[in-house]
């Protein structure tokens, strides 16, 4: 059955963009995760709607995949499909004050020709490390700016192979969250609308902020970004540090002794690692805090 199924992505892909049992930890920022049952390698909407066809005809889970820097999978892997948007769906374009940029692209991608283009407004995502889409989905910011404040509309494909065009003002977005990831779209790609600033500032402002993830995030090690998401009236990093919970480890998972808001691969940690670390902290938070931890990891396959 297996084959049959890979055979049919393969007429649609070619043998080279279409991997049988992929190891998972190649595929995310954590290096951690067991394999996929199929990773594929789209380069167009049209191989996207196709695949998206014949997962429904087989009854197969799909998940879509920028460069899996928010995400934990499963020790056991993923049974069913992902498709994988990071490097083929990757363009960006300045065409005057916007950018057009396709959901692959490194967000470090787009801050560098906003940059080059002495544009301003998306200094703030230059050091997130994630692509377009899934910074939409979840409306990622950092240091005072968020997506919803520079997007102007985003193309998207419903899980039928429909492709939509949504305003800025129908995407529904707030705290980690928008209409594209209650929907359950894939974002195709997006218009971002920017102002025109001095070239030497920007690059001096996004200088800054790379200094300050350096000095204050554990990038010298595979993490998921921020574990938590910031609990209304308080800091998810603080309550874990004053539970005296820097340094604590599961295996080879810990939380950061640099930031406690980071949980970090510490050298082989397993899924199963993470998320046992993760429930301890949110137990412990909970009982001397009264304040509920909740993820901003996503945890993909069976756990």
């Amino acid at each position: 059955m297996k084959q049959e199924i890979k055979q049919r992505f393969c007429a649609i892909l070619g043998e080279e963009r279409v991997l049988i049992e992929e190891p998972m930890e190649r595929h995310t920022t954590f290096r951690i995760g067991g394999p996929a049952d199929y990773f594929l390698i789209p380069e167009t909407y049209e191989e996207i709607r196709d695949i998206l066809k014949i997962c429904a005809e087989e009854e197969l889970p799909y998940f879509f995949l920028g460069n899996g820097s928010n995400l934990l999978v499963s020790d056991r892997g993923y049974r069913g499909v992902i498709i994988q948007t990071f490097r083929n769906l990757s363009g960006v374009t300045v065409e005057e004050n916007k950018i057009r940029a396709a959901s692959g692209a490194l967000l470090s991608s787009i801050a560098a020709a906003a940059k080059n283009a002495s544009l301003t407004g998306f200094e703030f995502a230059g050091g997130i490390p994630g692509t377009l889409g899934g910074a939409v989905v979840m409306n990622a910011g950092a240091y005072g700016g968020e997506m919803k404040d520079v997007l102007e509309e985003v193309t998207v494909m419903d899980r039928e192979g429909q492709i939509l065009t949504l305003k800025a003002e129908d995407l529904e977005m707030g705290y980690r969250t928008s209409i594209v990831k209650k929907a359950g779209y894939l974002v195709l790609e997006a218009v971002i609308a920017l102002r025109e600033g001095d070239q030497e500032q920007i690059r001096e402002r996004m200088r800054e902020l790379t200094e300050q993830r350096i000095s204050k995030q554990p990038l010298e090690y595979p993490s998921a970004g921020s574990t938590f998401k910031r609990p209304e009236g308080y800091f998810a990093g603080k309550l874990i540090m004053d539970c005296g919970l820097r340094g604590y480890r599961v295996g080879g998972a810990q939380v950061s002794e640099k930031h406690c808001g980071f949980v970090i691969n510490a050298g082989g940690a397993t899924a199963e690692d993470v998320r046992t670390l993760m429930q301890n902290v949110s137990d412990m938070v909970y009982d001397r805090f009264g304040v509920t931890l909740e993820p901003e990891v996503k945890f993909l396959g069976e756990f």
